[in-house]
Protein backbone atom coordinates (compact mmCIF):
# COMPACT_ATOMS: atom_id res chain seq x y z
CA UNK A 1 0.00 0.00 0.00
CA UNK A 2 3.05 2.28 -0.05
CA UNK A 3 2.22 5.43 -1.99
CA UNK A 4 -1.51 4.72 -1.95
CA UNK A 5 -3.65 7.53 -0.51
CA UNK A 6 -6.61 6.18 1.46
CA UNK A 7 -9.44 8.32 2.85
CA UNK A 8 -11.43 6.87 5.77
CA UNK A 9 -14.56 8.36 7.32
CA UNK A 10 -15.59 7.59 10.89
CA UNK A 11 -11.89 7.06 11.47
CA UNK A 12 -11.37 7.93 15.14
CA UNK A 13 -13.02 4.95 16.84
CA UNK A 14 -14.37 1.46 16.34
CA UNK A 15 -14.06 -0.17 12.94
CA UNK A 16 -12.79 3.02 11.32
CA UNK A 17 -9.95 3.37 13.81
CA UNK A 18 -8.96 -0.27 13.33
CA UNK A 19 -9.07 0.23 9.55
CA UNK A 20 -6.77 3.25 9.76
CA UNK A 21 -4.30 1.28 11.87
CA UNK A 22 -4.33 -1.66 9.46
CA UNK A 23 -3.75 0.51 6.41
CA UNK A 24 -1.06 2.62 8.11
CA UNK A 25 1.05 -0.40 9.09
CA UNK A 26 0.85 -1.54 5.47
CA UNK A 27 2.47 1.74 4.42
CA UNK A 28 -0.59 3.56 3.08
CA UNK A 29 -0.89 7.33 3.32
CA UNK A 30 -4.11 7.52 5.32
CA UNK A 31 -6.37 10.55 5.59
CA UNK A 32 -8.71 10.55 8.57
CA UNK A 33 -12.05 12.29 8.18
CA UNK A 34 -12.83 13.29 11.76
CA UNK A 35 -15.72 15.32 13.16
CA UNK A 36 -13.41 16.83 15.78
CA UNK A 37 -9.84 17.66 14.75
CA UNK A 38 -8.54 16.96 18.27
CA UNK A 39 -9.82 13.38 18.05
CA UNK A 40 -8.13 12.97 14.69
CA UNK A 41 -4.87 14.36 16.02
CA UNK A 42 -4.95 11.98 18.98
CA UNK A 43 -5.43 8.95 16.71
CA UNK A 44 -2.76 10.18 14.30
CA UNK A 45 -0.21 10.52 17.10
CA UNK A 46 -1.02 7.09 18.53
CA UNK A 47 -0.65 5.38 15.16
CA UNK A 48 2.64 7.15 14.50
CA UNK A 49 3.94 6.02 17.91
CA UNK A 50 2.92 2.45 17.10
CA UNK A 51 5.11 2.52 13.98
CA UNK A 52 2.56 3.22 11.28
CA UNK A 53 2.72 6.03 8.73
CA UNK A 54 1.40 9.23 10.33
CA UNK A 55 -2.16 9.84 9.08
CA UNK A 56 -3.31 13.18 7.71
CA UNK A 57 -6.46 14.75 9.17
CA UNK A 58 -9.39 16.54 7.56
CA UNK A 59 -12.23 17.76 9.76
CA UNK A 60 -15.82 17.28 8.66
CA UNK A 61 -19.25 16.97 10.22
CA UNK A 62 -20.84 14.39 7.93
CA UNK A 63 -24.33 15.51 8.94
CA UNK A 64 -23.64 18.85 7.24
CA UNK A 65 -23.42 19.03 3.46
CA UNK A 66 -21.53 22.33 3.63
CA UNK A 67 -18.94 20.65 5.88
CA UNK A 68 -18.60 17.73 3.45
CA UNK A 69 -18.14 20.18 0.57
CA UNK A 70 -15.44 22.00 2.53
CA UNK A 71 -13.64 18.75 3.39
CA UNK A 72 -13.72 17.61 -0.24
CA UNK A 73 -12.21 20.92 -1.37
CA UNK A 74 -9.47 20.55 1.26
CA UNK A 75 -8.76 17.01 0.10
CA UNK A 76 -8.57 18.14 -3.51
CA UNK A 77 -5.97 20.73 -2.58
CA UNK A 78 -3.85 18.33 -0.53
CA UNK A 79 -4.27 15.13 -2.57
CA UNK A 80 -4.93 15.54 -6.31
CA UNK A 81 -4.83 11.75 -6.64
CA UNK A 82 -6.71 9.34 -4.38
CA UNK A 83 -6.55 5.57 -4.48
CA UNK A 84 -9.04 4.37 -1.85
CA UNK A 85 -12.16 5.96 -0.35
CA UNK A 86 -13.70 4.10 2.58
CA UNK A 87 -17.15 5.37 3.53
CA UNK A 88 -17.43 3.93 7.01
CA UNK A 89 -19.05 6.53 9.29
CA UNK A 90 -22.48 5.61 10.57
CA UNK A 91 -24.92 6.49 13.32
CA UNK A 92 -28.13 5.34 14.95
CA UNK A 93 -30.43 7.90 16.56
CA UNK A 94 -33.10 6.51 18.85
CA UNK A 95 -35.32 9.54 18.25
CA UNK A 96 -35.91 11.29 14.95
CA UNK A 97 -33.45 14.15 14.49
CA UNK A 98 -32.92 16.58 11.63
CA UNK A 99 -29.59 17.83 10.33
CA UNK A 100 -28.75 21.47 9.63
CA UNK A 101 -29.94 20.73 6.08
CA UNK A 102 -33.36 19.61 7.36
CA UNK A 103 -32.80 15.92 6.55
CA UNK A 104 -33.42 12.97 8.86
CA UNK A 105 -30.04 12.36 10.46
CA UNK A 106 -29.55 8.63 9.86
CA UNK A 107 -30.38 8.95 6.17
CA UNK A 108 -28.11 12.00 5.91
CA UNK A 109 -25.04 10.52 7.60
CA UNK A 110 -25.42 6.85 6.65
CA UNK A 111 -26.34 7.37 2.99
CA UNK A 112 -26.19 10.93 1.69
CA UNK A 113 -22.70 11.51 3.11
CA UNK A 114 -21.49 8.43 1.20
CA UNK A 115 -23.17 9.67 -1.96
CA UNK A 116 -21.96 13.25 -1.73
CA UNK A 117 -18.36 12.57 -0.69
CA UNK A 118 -17.89 9.85 -3.32
CA UNK A 119 -19.14 12.12 -6.09
CA UNK A 120 -17.11 15.10 -4.90
CA UNK A 121 -13.90 13.05 -4.81
CA UNK A 122 -14.51 11.21 -8.07
CA UNK A 123 -12.10 13.29 -10.16
CA UNK A 124 -9.26 12.50 -7.73
CA UNK A 125 -10.16 8.82 -7.70
CA UNK A 126 -10.21 8.78 -11.50
CA UNK A 127 -6.82 10.51 -11.50
CA UNK A 128 -5.49 7.85 -9.13
CA UNK A 129 -6.95 4.86 -11.00
CA UNK A 130 -6.86 1.97 -10.50
CA UNK A 131 -8.68 3.06 -7.37
CA UNK A 132 -11.36 1.72 -5.07
CA UNK A 133 -14.48 2.96 -3.28
CA UNK A 134 -15.59 0.83 -0.33
CA UNK A 135 -18.94 1.37 1.34
CA UNK A 136 -19.54 -0.12 4.79
CA UNK A 137 -23.10 -1.43 4.85
CA UNK A 138 -24.60 -3.98 7.25
CA UNK A 139 -26.50 -7.22 7.37
CA UNK A 140 -29.24 -5.04 8.87
CA UNK A 141 -30.22 -4.19 5.28
CA UNK A 142 -31.88 -7.61 4.98
CA UNK A 143 -35.63 -7.26 5.18
CA UNK A 144 -35.48 -3.50 4.65
CA UNK A 145 -37.26 -1.69 1.84
CA UNK A 146 -37.03 1.90 0.70
CA UNK A 147 -40.25 3.75 1.35
CA UNK A 148 -39.84 6.52 -1.20
CA UNK A 149 -43.00 8.17 0.10
CA UNK A 150 -41.48 8.50 3.58
CA UNK A 151 -37.68 8.21 3.46
CA UNK A 152 -37.42 10.84 6.20
CA UNK A 153 -39.56 8.94 8.70
CA UNK A 154 -42.03 11.79 8.99
CA UNK A 155 -45.07 9.53 9.25
CA UNK A 156 -43.57 7.41 12.00
CA UNK A 157 -39.96 7.02 13.03
CA UNK A 158 -38.40 3.73 14.07
CA UNK A 159 -34.65 3.80 14.69
CA UNK A 160 -33.92 0.22 13.61
CA UNK A 161 -36.08 0.53 10.50
CA UNK A 162 -34.37 3.79 9.55
CA UNK A 163 -30.96 2.19 10.05
CA UNK A 164 -31.83 -0.85 7.92
CA UNK A 165 -33.19 1.43 5.22
CA UNK A 166 -29.98 3.50 5.18
CA UNK A 167 -27.86 0.34 4.94
CA UNK A 168 -29.96 -0.89 2.01
CA UNK A 169 -29.38 2.52 0.42
CA UNK A 170 -25.62 1.92 0.77
CA UNK A 171 -25.88 -1.24 -1.31
CA UNK A 172 -28.20 0.23 -3.96
CA UNK A 173 -25.78 3.17 -4.24
CA UNK A 174 -22.79 0.82 -4.54
CA UNK A 175 -24.33 -1.18 -7.35
CA UNK A 176 -25.50 1.90 -9.24
CA UNK A 177 -22.16 3.70 -8.90
CA UNK A 178 -20.34 0.54 -10.05
CA UNK A 179 -22.49 0.47 -13.18
CA UNK A 180 -21.79 4.13 -13.87
CA UNK A 181 -18.03 3.72 -13.37
CA UNK A 182 -17.64 0.53 -15.38
CA UNK A 183 -14.45 0.65 -17.42
CA UNK A 184 -13.00 3.73 -15.69
CA UNK A 185 -10.55 1.91 -13.41
CA UNK A 186 -12.53 2.89 -10.29
CA UNK A 187 -14.16 -0.08 -8.57
CA UNK A 188 -16.99 0.13 -6.03
CA UNK A 189 -17.83 -2.56 -3.49
CA UNK A 190 -19.68 -2.77 -0.17
CA UNK A 191 -19.60 -5.10 2.79
CA UNK A 192 -21.11 -6.33 6.01
CA UNK A 193 -18.37 -6.04 8.67
CA UNK A 194 -20.07 -8.41 11.09
CA UNK A 195 -21.72 -7.70 14.43
CA UNK A 196 -19.05 -5.62 16.09
CA UNK A 197 -18.87 -4.51 19.73
CA UNK A 198 -18.87 -0.74 19.19
CA UNK A 199 -20.92 2.25 20.31
CA UNK A 200 -22.99 1.79 17.13
CA UNK A 201 -24.00 -1.69 18.25
CA UNK A 202 -24.86 -0.38 21.71
CA UNK A 203 -27.02 2.31 20.10
CA UNK A 204 -28.68 -0.28 17.85
CA UNK A 205 -29.40 -2.53 20.82
CA UNK A 206 -30.56 0.42 22.92
CA UNK A 207 -28.19 -0.42 25.76
CA UNK A 208 -25.95 1.86 27.83
CA UNK A 209 -22.56 2.61 26.34
CA UNK A 210 -20.75 2.41 29.70
CA UNK A 211 -17.55 0.75 28.65
CA UNK A 212 -19.40 -0.83 25.73
CA UNK A 213 -19.73 -3.84 28.04
CA UNK A 214 -23.06 -5.25 26.89
CA UNK A 215 -22.48 -4.51 23.22
CA UNK A 216 -19.05 -6.13 23.44
CA UNK A 217 -20.61 -9.25 24.91
CA UNK A 218 -22.52 -9.78 21.70
CA UNK A 219 -20.10 -8.30 19.20
CA UNK A 220 -16.72 -9.14 17.67
CA UNK A 221 -13.73 -6.81 17.96
CA UNK A 222 -13.27 -3.70 15.79
CA UNK A 223 -10.18 -5.37 14.32
CA UNK A 224 -12.31 -8.27 13.13
CA UNK A 225 -14.80 -5.79 11.70
CA UNK A 226 -12.03 -3.98 9.83
CA UNK A 227 -10.60 -7.14 8.28
CA UNK A 228 -12.81 -7.25 5.18
CA UNK A 229 -12.50 -3.48 4.70
CA UNK A 230 -8.70 -3.71 4.70
CA UNK A 231 -8.90 -6.73 2.38
CA UNK A 232 -11.04 -4.79 -0.12
CA UNK A 233 -8.72 -1.78 0.13
CA UNK A 234 -5.45 -3.63 -0.32
CA UNK A 235 -5.75 -7.11 -1.78
CA UNK A 236 -4.74 -7.96 -5.35
CA UNK A 237 -7.46 -10.63 -5.24
CA UNK A 238 -10.14 -7.99 -5.78
CA UNK A 239 -8.31 -5.86 -8.35
CA UNK A 240 -10.93 -5.03 -10.97
CA UNK A 241 -13.81 -6.55 -8.98
CA UNK A 242 -16.73 -4.13 -8.74
CA UNK A 243 -20.39 -4.00 -7.80
CA UNK A 244 -20.21 -6.74 -5.15
CA UNK A 245 -21.33 -7.20 -1.54
CA UNK A 246 -18.75 -8.89 0.69
CA UNK A 247 -18.80 -10.63 4.03
CA UNK A 248 -15.72 -12.28 5.61
CA UNK A 249 -13.68 -11.46 2.51
CA UNK A 250 -16.07 -13.31 0.21
CA UNK A 251 -18.69 -11.97 -2.20
CA UNK A 252 -22.21 -12.78 -1.01
CA UNK A 253 -25.73 -12.26 -2.26
CA UNK A 254 -27.34 -9.21 -0.71
CA UNK A 255 -31.11 -8.94 -0.28
CA UNK A 256 -33.46 -9.22 -3.23
CA UNK A 257 -34.45 -5.55 -2.81
CA UNK A 258 -30.83 -4.44 -3.24
CA UNK A 259 -30.76 -5.63 -6.88
CA UNK A 260 -33.71 -3.45 -7.93
CA UNK A 261 -32.08 -1.24 -10.58
CA UNK A 262 -35.14 0.99 -10.93
CA UNK A 263 -35.05 1.69 -7.18
CA UNK A 264 -31.29 2.37 -7.40
CA UNK A 265 -31.81 4.93 -10.18
CA UNK A 266 -34.66 6.56 -8.28
CA UNK A 267 -32.53 6.72 -5.13
CA UNK A 268 -29.69 8.27 -7.16
CA UNK A 269 -31.97 10.96 -8.55
CA UNK A 270 -33.41 11.72 -5.13
CA UNK A 271 -29.89 11.87 -3.64
CA UNK A 272 -28.83 14.31 -6.36
CA UNK A 273 -31.78 16.53 -5.50
CA UNK A 274 -31.08 16.41 -1.76
CA UNK A 275 -27.37 17.16 -2.16
CA UNK A 276 -27.61 19.68 -5.00
CA UNK A 277 -25.55 17.55 -7.36
CA UNK A 278 -26.45 17.09 -11.01
CA UNK A 279 -25.64 14.26 -13.41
Amino acid sequence: MTGRVCVVTGATRGIGRATVEGLAVRGASVVLIARRSEDGMKVSREIARAGGATPDIVSADLSSQASIQHAAAELKQRHPRLHVLINNAGIITRDRELTVDGIEKQFAVNHLAYFLLSNLLLDQLLAGAPSRIINVSSGAHAGATLDFDDLQGERGYNASKAYGQSKLANILFTYELARRLHGTGVTVNCLHPGVIGTKLLADYMGVPVAGGALASTFGASPEQGADTIIFLASSAEVEGVSGKYFERRRPRRSSMESYDEAAARRLWQLSEQQTGLSS
